[in-house]
């Protein structure tokens, strides 16, 4: 039989009513008691890490996951993690960066509606879970309503629906139906290797989503700010130049020696700022490209890099190296 650990966090699963809404005060035991099947599938232990709505998500807390992880891995065959659902998709990929040549599942859930309500996706979504962390197969996944999407390419799409998160520009990797699970594709685990814990972040980065009108003068403020910025443009990506010149004041964060992410507010399909003279404008040598990844995993991932380098040249080699499937060409 295999032996599971179970990791709690918060969120919307470990809620009850409070004075002011649903707050997270679940414990592990309390969530366990509401599945007392699970017995039958595999050991389970379980540690609270923390019992905190997932908008107040910190990447600190990313660490204290990816190092409770990797203190009890060779204890354990899986994990599994119950999460809220805001920030679920930006822990998954930052796990998928700290935690990497990963040869045992590490499985990401929560739910819409807490596990101690009559009518609740909970049951289902941490059954699914700790059936998959049996699985031989090594990464970091999300499994909510019976799909598993890979941990860099997780998307929360909807804020109430059962299925509320899709993979994004990256198949499913597999589906769960009761006990079935029925996979998209062969997948490997890494072998002959040994896992790697890397938790240093630099979280002096920005997120910046472009609209008609944006001042050119608010890009002057991030410059004492931040060590890194992220871009969510138009379409395939391409930068204003005319009427308002966004252009030139990445330019400027650029020779300030900021490292800049262009990615699109389109969902799928990615930037290609090859297209376009808005896009070909970009300084292709120090402007870093983000191709198909998901907004939720550049953020992680430029705090993950600029932990490791503050080089911007190293910085947009290290963005741009394909890690757990994040980049697909």
């Amino acid at each position: 039989m295999k032996k599971l650990m179970l990791l709690t966090t918060g969120g919307t699963i470990a809620s009850l009513e409070g004075e002011n809404g649903l707050v997270p005060e679940m414990k592990a035991e309390e969530i366990l008691s509401h599945l007392p099947g699970l017995n039958s599938l595999c050991q389970i232990d379980s540690k609270p890490l923390m019992n905190i709505d997932s908008t107040n998500m910190q990447p600190e807390y990313w660490a204290d996951m990816a190092k409770s992880i990797y203190e009890k891995y060779n204890d354990y065959d899986g994990f599994v993690i119950t999460h809220g659902t805001d920030t679920m998709a930006y822990t998954s990929a930052a796990l998928s960066y700290m935690l990497q040549d990963v040869d045992k599942p590490i499985v990401i859930t929560g739910s819409q509606i807490p596990i101690a309500f009559k009518k609740t996706d909970a049951k289902r979504n941490i059954s699914d879970a700790v059936r998959f962390a049996c699985e031989d197969i090594g990464g970091v996944y999300v499994v909510f309503d019976g799909r598993v999407i890979q941990g860099t390419r997780a998307i929360k799409l909807r804020t109430k629906s059962y299925d509320s998160f899709e993979s994004i520009n990256y198949p499913y990797i597999a589906s769960i139906h009761e006990d079935d699970i029925k996979y998209n594709k062969s997948f490997h685990s890494p072998k002959n290797k040994e896992i790697k814990l890397d938790t240093s972040l630099c979280t002096d980065v920005s997120l910046v989503k472009l609209h008609p009108g944006i001042k050119p003068e608010f890009f002057d403020f991030l410059k004492n700010q931040c060590k890194g910025i992220v871009i969510e443009s138009y379409g395939s990506g391409g930068i204003p130049f005319q009427g308002r010149n966004i252009l030139q004041k990445l330019n400027e964060l650029t020779e300030c020696g900021i490292s800049v992410v262009i990615t699109t507010q389109c969902l799928e399909e990615g930037e290609d700022i090859d297209i376009y003279e808005v896009g070909r404008k970009v300084n292709q040598n120090i402007i870093i490209r983000s191709r198909n990844m998901n907004t939720e995993a550049i953020v992680p991932k430029l705090m993950w890099v600029l932990g490791k380098t503050q080089d911007p040249h190293k910085v947009k080699e290290m963005m741009e190296t394909p890690i757990a499937d994040d980049i697909t060409v």
